[in-house]
């Protein structure tokens, strides 16, 4: 619980503590800043696999409260976090794979693809390619009315929180991670869809990227890596960025202890996330984060607490 639950965008849950009656404090949406601040403090590795707490709706891979493993490493790059997550996939998969037709033949065995290394594909030339257009410059004041003009060409119903960042994440869901059945790495995220990652200019594009690489694997994310920005003026500049998206799914705010701590010299450092449920889904072979949550999901452990529960919604 802190002040302001960082280091995702996201909607946080808020309580009361019975020592700040006079203030709102907020359930973590991520252990990210906090982890961050150890590799400040000289912790070079440093890892936390514990549960997290977003807002937000329930479906087939969601769930408000989940489980989530990151980790952070001192002078890491994307290159070592790729082939670490290559590595440790294609270990799980033939581990279980081995233990499911040795002693749990119920279950399905992993039937994708791991050979190394996992295809990339580039976020925005990929885009383009796939809807046959040009994406304006996405930080030019225009950009948003223009790509609410690329939904309404194509014919795509917006979202209910149609900002910059949704409407780039809902093309990456309808066009990108569809054709990811295989493990794929999606790269070069435009700035805006993370603000806490180091960014650059990209050579094709000329548009502004992130620092990130994203697997995913039967169109469901898995794994998240970052070069983690570490300028306190550019982490600054992205916090005040995110905050012209804030509404009711984006509570983001300019974190002054973060950008403090950040003044302190935080080392070149690679950020991992990966959902721990979500990787338990694709081990087990189960589309259905239910089936791998002991209690079910948010609306299960509600109708528990009533007394009965609520079998129709794991239907």
């Amino acid at each position: 619980m802190a002040n302001l639950a960082g280091g995702a965008v996201a909607r946080p849950f808020q309580t009361q503590a019975v020592e700040f009656l006079d203030r709102h404090i907020e359930l973590r949406t991520a252990p990210e800043l906090w982890l961050k601040r150890l590799v400040l403090g000289g912790f070079e590795r440093i890892f936390e696999i514990g549960p997290c707490f977003r807002n937000e709706g329930i479906d087939k891979i969601h769930n408000p409260e989940f489980t989530t493993c990151e980790f952070y490493k001192a002078y890491a790059n994307l290159d070592y976090l790729t082939d670490v997550t290559e590595r440790l996939i294609s270990e799980l998969v033939t581990y279980t794979n081995q233990l499911t037709l040795e002693q749990l033949p119920s279950l399905s065995t992993c039937n994708f693809s791991i050979d190394k290394p996992f295809p990339r594909i580039d976020f925005l030339e990929n885009l383009q390619r796939l809807m046959n257009t040009v994406l304006p410059d996405l930080k030019s004041p225009n950009a948003h009315a223009e790509i609410i003009q690329q939904f309404q060409a194509n014919g795509i119903p917006l979202p209910e929180s149609s900002t910059l960042p949704k409407l780039l994440d809902r093309l990456a869901s309808k066009y990108l991670e569809p054709s990811c059945q295989q493990p794929t790495w999606i790269i070069n995220h435009p700035e805006c869809l993370a603000p806490l990652a180091k960014s650059f200019t990209d050579r094709n594009t000329k548009q502004r990227v992130s620092a990130r690489a994203e697997l995913f694997i039967g169109g469901k994310e898995v794994v998240n890596t970052y070069e983690e920005e570490n300028s306190p003026f550019e982490q600054r500049r992205k916090f005040e960025e995110q905050v012209k998206y804030r509404n009711d799914d984006n509570r983001a705010d300019v974190d002054e202890d973060y950008l403090k701590a950040l003044e302190w010299g935080l080392p070149p450092t690679g950020g991992w996330g990966c959902g721990v449920d979500r990787l338990v889904m694709l081990l087990s072979g189960t589309d259905r984060i239910n089936d791998v949550l002991p209690f079910g999901n948010l609306r299960n452990v509600v109708s528990l607490g009533k007394g009965g529960r609520d079998v129709s919604v794991s239907q």
